[in-house]
C-alpha cells in the first residue's frame, strides 16, 4: 500500500479536493493558485486530510466509542453531554506519530517560507461535507432552539 499524504500545502489544492481536505481548505487552495496568477497574494498554509483524521479514529477505536456515545442520544442523554464526552475522548488520544511528523515538517516549511522561526497560525476546521452544493450546515447547532428575541 502506498504512502498517503496526511498534510498538503494550499498550493497543491483546489475546489476538487473538498472530499479530501474540506471546503475551507479546498477554497484556500483554489484562491492561492488562481489569485497568484493575477498578482494577489493569499497567505500560505497547509491542510491535514480526512485520511489523517481517519487514522486517528481508527488507531484508537474511536469510531466505535463515538458511535456508542451517539447511541446514548436515543436513551435521552443530552446532546451537550454526548458532545462533551466525544470531545474528551478525541482530545485524550495522541496523534499518530507519522501525522505529528508531517505537521511539524509542514510548519517548518511554512516558517521558512515566511522567514520566521515561529510564525503565528490560524487553525480552522473544515468538514468534508460542511458546504455541499445542495446543503450547507456550517456552525449548525441543534441541541436546543434559540429563544425568541426580547420584545422592544
Amino acid at each position: 500500500m502506498g504512502h498517503t499524504r496526511r498534510v498538503i500545502p494550499f498550493t497543491e489544492l483546489g475546489r476538487g479536493d473538498v472530499g479530501r481536505v474540506g471546503g475551507k481548505n479546498a477554497s484556500l487552495g483554489e484562491l492561492t493558485v488562481q489569485l497568484a496568477a493575477v498578482g494577489v497574494r493569499v497567505p500560505p498554509g497547509f491542510a491535514t486530510t480526512a485520511e489523517a483524521y481517519g487514522e486517528l479514529f481508527d488507531g484508537h477505536a474511536l469510531r466505535t466509542r463515538v458511535q456508542d456515545q451517539i447511541d446514548l442520544l436515543h436513551d435521552g442523554v443530552a446532546l451537550e453531554d454526548v458532545g462533551a464526552a466525544i470531545r474528551s475522548m478525541i482530545m485524550a488520544e495522541p496523534l499518530p506519530q507519522e501525522l505529528k511528523d508531517e505537521i511539524a515538517a509542514a510548519y517548518a516549511a511554512f516558517a521558512r517560507e515566511l522567514g520566521r522561526s515561529e510564525p503565528d497560525v490560524a487553525v480552522r476546521s473544515s468538514a468534508t461535507a460542511e458546504d455541499l452544493p445542495q446543503a450547507s450546515f456550517a456552525g449548525q447547532r441543534t441541541s436546543r432552539p434559540c429563544p425568541p428575541p426580547a420584545p422592544g
